[in-house]
């Protein structure tokens, strides 16, 4: 598959969504979560979408990630993990647990748990589904579907070495805000990419790992940000409109 090369924290920020409401409080509870799942208000996905790359599969593979909100005492955060290095498929990149629907899941909310708990060991027993949002196409041939589950301490977490470099948690209230949603363009010949990038600070992630608990979550230090960006920061930037709808 050709995959344009690029580093996406160096290409320039066109534009972020400080002109649109964040979202705090009352709205990022886990009931206001529960009820909002129960509505159904009318609300358009964001038009930025990726495009296919040359050589990704014409029918896209099914897949599924887990969006999973802890429930922390100073309200709830998103665990998120840093894939390996040596993955084909967006090695390095944060992302949600998930993976490949395979034909033994009953359906991908099965496979999101399935595969949260094989990555990074969290117990299906303490995840709450609360519902999915539109599944999200991305680049390289996935149809993800991105199941929204409530997660409730206490839990362990027993990172795969083998897909798995590192696991935080970022609070729910800063990737809901949209000045925090910037949005990057590479430029290359025959066209350009538009995405999402939501940087968030490693000082803050170790400060949150520690006011929660110090053996859920395994720091590194490298690099001064997590690049939160791609197709999670689509999905996180859907869920925003999900919420603000």
């Amino acid at each position: 598959m050709i995959r344009p090369v690029f580093e996406p924290e160096t290409l320039p920020v066109i534009g972020t969504g400080a002109d649109l409401p964040a979202l705090t409080g009352e709205r990022l509870t886990p009931d206001a979560l529960r009820a909002r799942f129960e509505q159904r208000l009318a609300w358009e996905p964001e038009p930025i979408v990726e495009a296919r790359l040359r050589g990704a599969p014409i029918d896209p593979r099914i897949a599924a990630v887990l969006v999973p909100l802890v429930v922390r005492e100073h309200g709830l955060t998103v665990l998120l993990t840093q894939r390996a290095d040596h993955l084909n498929d967006h090695a390095g990149q944060v992302s949600f647990p998930g993976g490949r629907y395979e034909p033994s899941d009953a359906d991908t909310t099965a496979t999101a748990l399935r595969e949260a708990q094989e990555e990074v060991g969290l117990a299906p027993s303490r995840v709450e589904v609360l519902g999915a949002l539109p599944d999200y196409l991305t680049g390289t041939g996935f149809r993800v579907t991105p199941v929204i589950g409530l997660v409730h301490p206490p839990f362990a977490l027993k990172m795969d070495a083998l897909e798995v470099a590192e696991v935080f948690e970022v609070p729910l209230a800063f990737l809901m805000n949209p000045a925090n949603h910037e949005v990057r363009v590479f430029r290359f010949d025959g066209g350009e990419r538009r995405f999402f990038a939501m940087p968030y600070p490693r000082a803050q992630a170790a400060q949150t790992a520690q006011d929660a608990h110090p053996a859920d979550v395994e720091p590194n230090p490298v690099g001064s940000h997590h690049f939160i960006w791609g197709a999670t920061a689509g999905m996180l930037r859907n869920f925003y409109r999900f919420l603000a709808a």
